[in-house]
């Protein structure tokens, strides 16, 4: 018995996924298909990739090993007959892209869309999702991450860099006084961020005592603004989230002469080779649409 493409991509969908169920729905299948393409692989193969008890299903140190080799080899594979079918024109296949939720909600989804109108034989799957997401595992091709590059095996490109801004509402600072100067912060409450630690957040060009920690926390910074807005504390958040707010007098940027270390931007993606012709020209896409000054900084 030999194995096929679809065992490969079931295979790899099921470690992903964590279970059976799992994998059915990320390929809208029957849970019955996924089980036999498994045992189908595994017979194949002549080992257990999986173990199974009390209805749940654990990889094998073997199968894990497997994964990690079968993902690039896959990728060539699927970027090869993608390139052969579009013939160099059309771009054809499927770009998985993942991003962080309120960047993408503001200001990715029409760049993507007009990607989409400009390759209409691509099939484009949008995750967003403010958790930093491991590309090669969850399937996806390319992702946008906010802040300093860790070090990583991940390709990057910086797009661009936006400014941070402290801000608080007006009824807020009617309540607890106005903030003149860098040492008041540590008088204040802070919304904070669930992913960072408030000392990595509040990172200035010159040493400033960070604000207290807050009773509020969320990892969206979406949600963040919002308790701002509505008077519970003060933040310090990118220019992308607030900028509206304080054009319009909802927010009120305080201490304008600190300088708040910046926020890049990068477009990130798993080192394959050849680059695919879809991902090179999503990314040239994305620098002429953020580089340099992002559209939100430029009014």
């Amino acid at each position: 018995m030999r194995w096929t493409i679809n065992e490969i991509e079931t295979f790899l969908a099921v470690i992903d996924a964590g279970s059976i169920s799992g994998a059915a729905i990320r390929a809208d299948v029957s849970k019955s298909v996924i089980s036999k393409r498994i045992s189908d692989f595994e017979a194949a193969l002549d080992t257990a990739l999986f173990t199974r008890h009390a209805g749940r299903i654990t990889p094998t140190d073997a199968a894990l090993t497997l994964a990690e080799s079968l993902r690039p080899a896959l990728a060539q594979l699927v970027n090869a007959t993608e390139a052969a079918a579009s013939g160099g024109t059309d771009l054809q296949g499927r770009l998985s892209i993942s991003a962080p939720m309120s960047f993408g909600i503001h200001h990715l989804g029409p760049i993507i869309a007009g990607f989409a109108r400009a390759h209409p034989s691509l099939e484009i799957v949008l995750d967003y999702d403010d958790a930093m997401v491991d590309l090669a595992r969850k399937g996806h091709d390319v992702g946008i991450r906010l802040g300093e590059m860790s070090d990583s095996t991940l390709l990057s490109r910086k797009l661009c860099e936006d400014r941070r801004a402290i801000v608080a509402s007006p009824d807020y600072l009617a309540r607890h006084g106005p903030l003149t100067e860098p040492g008041h912060l540590s008088e204040h409450a802070t919304i904070s961020y669930l992913n960072r630690r408030i000392g990595d957040i509040w990172r200035f060009d010159s040493p400033v005592r960070p604000p207290r920690h807050s009773h509020l926390v969320t990892n969206n910074g979406e949600a963040m603004r919002d308790m701002v807005c509505a008077g519970l504390g003060i933040a310090l958040l990118p220019m992308f989230i607030v900028h509206r707010d304080i054009d319009e007098g909802r927010l009120v940027q305080v201490l304008p002469d600190l300088r708040p270390h910046s926020l890049p931007i990068h477009v990130v993606w798993p080192p394959v080779r050849p680059m695919p012709g879809k991902l090179r020209l999503f990314i040239d896409h994305l620098v002429e649409h953020l580089g340099d000054t992002p559209p939100w900084l430029r009014t």
